[in-house]
């Protein structure tokens, strides 16, 4: 692990009731590269932010929060790189809630297979502006236009919810909608489908571009039409009642992100995320 600025309120890992670990994977991005500082840069932004929510009436240091530092991912193949996130990861889970924070999305599959380790009966929900379903992309099987295909492939796609998506091939669309559990323009939850995940073991795989570029312009493939930051925060503190042991934030881009505000907008995610789910 590399060491660097810690998450707000957050000591030094490993322990801890939750685990924060960064996962600086930048292998395949077609748009444009860069999220590799997104860990660091969305670390250094939390210290922007309160320690306590007031919508939670809940704070950060009320909770045994423990940074993990980077997986060193330097010179790694994209199987290399997976593996040691993964074995990174699943450490942070046997000590209580985990989140990732990406990267390139292709870090979700490492933090699903992690996930399943633990939860072998794990769903998978995914709030995105891409499907991210396609079976191979520019040459490639694994990446960050893939992933959910994989995850398909390894754990079944009916342990996969897909929420705010509005981009994708039409291939895509008809795998998903035949396959997936839920295909969804909207970020809610239907009530059907959340009572056949209650008392599952639920991983939350956030990219960042799910927000309208207008409140999320720092990210690789930003897609128009997304949700406000107030819409995405509503539709994550419905999740509450569910049981999701883990979760990422990925495809925040340092390098175009003015003013920081995506960085920061995911800071505050991350905040929520721990705040509702680690036990």
């Amino acid at each position: 692990m590399s060491p660097g600025t810690l998450f707000l309120a957050a000591r030094p890992g490993p322990g801890g009731r939750a685990g924060i670990l960064g996962a600086p994977l930048d292998l395949t991005e077609s748009c444009r590269a860069g999220t590799r500082a997104a860990a660091q840069r969305i670390r250094a932004l939390s210290h922007s932010i309160e320690t306590y929510s007031p919508v939670l009436d809940l704070d950060l240091e009320d909770l045994d929060l423990a940074d993990w530092g980077d997986v060193d991912l330097a010179g790694r193949s994209m199987d290399a790189a997976l593996a040691a996130i993964e074995a990174a990861f699943a450490a942070v889970l046997s000590h209580g809630f985990g989140l990732l924070l990406g990267g390139e999305h292709t870090v979700a599959l490492a933090g699903f297979r992690a996930v399943r380790r633990h939860y072998p009966d794990a769903a998978l929900i995914q709030l995105d502006a891409h499907l991210d379903i396609r079976q191979q992309y520019e040459g490639e099987a694994i990446c960050h236009a893939t992933w959910v295909n994989r995850v398909g492939e390894e754990f079944g796609f009916g342990n996969v919810v897909q929420l705010g998506i509005r981009s994708g091939t039409r291939e895509e669309f008809g795998r998903a909608r035949r396959d997936c559990l839920l295909t969804s323009f909207d970020l809610d939850l239907p009530e059907p489908i959340r009572e056949q995940l209650a008392g599952r073991p639920i991983y939350l795989s956030l990219d960042i571009d799910v927000l309208d570029p207008g409140t999320a312009p720092g990210t690789g493939c930003p897609e128009p039409g997304g949700a406000t930051f107030r819409e995405l925060l509503r539709a994550l503190y419905a999740l509450r009642g569910l049981r999701v042991v883990g979760a990422d934030i990925c495809e925040v881009l340092p390098d175009t992100d003015p003013a920081d505000v995506t960085a920061v907008a995911a800071a505050k995610i991350a905040r929520e995320l721990l705040l509702m789910f680690a036990r």
